[in-house]
């Protein structure tokens, strides 16, 4: 359990300011969760939506609200992992909500991975039509992506965040002090999208993966990078009209394996693969330099991360993509690199293509029809 009193000097304020929509800061630092209180101060209830696994840590900050804030603070408990992300979830969200009676002048509280984040957000998005929601992300993965940005959703039996919500968060509270007792392989696991930010913005992330693949040296410079290039990127274009979509590189394989893996992958290690994927797309079909794109596949594996995928996946991975969010009709849209820190659309590839660069990926390299 983290402590909600703690709170040491040390604190950087990443601001967010989506043109056209509420702007907002990431606050990141060693007992930042004890700002909640001021935050929410004002408000007349409080639900406070987290996994099982922070049950304890949702308690504290439900006792913290209500002896210190005067918010009458609720818990309200879904699953761990990709389980949460269910409409069947949601529902059981938005009926404690209507027992509490929240009303709009009240606040939606996410504790927990990017799942939970993800589900509070569209929570809240949809409770009449739209409550302030405060995003307090415990992993990497959902302090530097699902958290930041305003994306909310759920999964269906047809994809993964197929249905959902831009609701941009009221601010979002990173406590590196919640990381401390995280398992070794949900930081590897975040980490897939902290290199995903140094290919395709901030090379200084790579150099100091480099120097410590498991990011422990380096682990609050490379949030703190990482969430800075989201900020960036969703600053200038809050509802993926266009220039967001880098932030969705690796993304359409890697969404794919969740699914055909029926999200029992994380969410990482599907994004490396999809990764190492993209980059010899890119190689292919927009001349991506080969040192670069060997560099994915070295640099994710000295991390801990998969870089490889079955080859005969490759029929049920290519018809889950084609309903990925990116997709045009039937017309795939990939983000490729041209170079480190250069993102370019591929649009449209032959499929003949696509299984050559699968073939990067696929370790029998072969397996499926041409």
């Amino acid at each position: 359990m983290v402590s909600v009193q703690t709170r040491v000097a040390d604190v950087v304020r990443i601001p967010v300011r989506p043109g056209g929509e509420r702007p907002y800061d990431v606050v990141l630092g060693e007992g930042v969760l004890g700002d909640l209180g001021e935050i929410v101060a004002g408000r007349t209830r409080a639900a406070v939506i987290h996994s099982v696994a922070l049950r304890a840590t949702a308690e504290a900050v439900v006792a913290d609200l209500r002896a210190n804030a005067e918010v009458e603070a609720y818990a309200i408990e879904v699953p761990d992992g990709e389980r949460a992300k269910q409409l069947l979830v949601a529902g059981h969200c938005w009926d404690a909500l209507g027992r509490i009676g929240l009303t709009r002048d009240d606040v939606v509280i996410g504790l927990g991975g990017g799942t939970v984040t993800d589900l509070a957000g569209f929570v809240a998005a949809s409770w009449l039509r739209g409550v302030d929601v405060v995003q307090v992300p415990t992993t990497v993965l959902a302090m530097v992506d699902a958290a930041v940005g305003g994306k909310t959703g759920i999964d269906t039996d047809a994809g993964k965040n197929l249905v959902g919500a831009f609701h941009q968060p009221l601010t979002v509270l990173c406590d590196l002090a919640t990381l401390t007792s995280l398992p070794a392989v949900e930081i590897r696991s975040g980490l897939a999208e902290v290199v995903k930010t140094g290919f395709i913005a901030d090379g200084v992330i790579l150099d100091l993966l480099d120097d410590d693949p498991t990011g422990a040296a380096h682990l609050p410079e490379l949030i703190e990078r990482s969430i800075r290039v989201k900020a960036d990127v969703v600053s200038g274009d809050p509802r993926e009209a266009g220039r967001r979509e880098v932030l969705n590189y690796g993304h359409t394989l890697g969404h794919a394996i969740e699914k055909v893996e029926g999200f029992g992958w994380r969410h990482g290690a599907a994004i490396s693969v999809g990764m190492v994927f993209a980059a010899e797309l890119s190689r292919l079909a927009v001349g991506l330099d080969g040192a670069t794109a060997d560099r994915h596949r070295d640099l994710l594996s000295r991390v801990g991360l998969p870089v490889a995928y079955r080859g005969d996946r490759w029929p049920a991975l290519l018809d889950a993509m084609r309903v990925d969010k990116k997709s045009r009709g039937r017309r795939l849209r990939f983000i490729g690199l041209a170079a480190q820190g250069e993102t370019v659309i591929v649009d449209g590839p032959d499929v003949g293509l696509l299984i050559s660069a699968y073939e990067a990926v696929a370790p029998e390299r072969g397996g499926w029809a041409r």
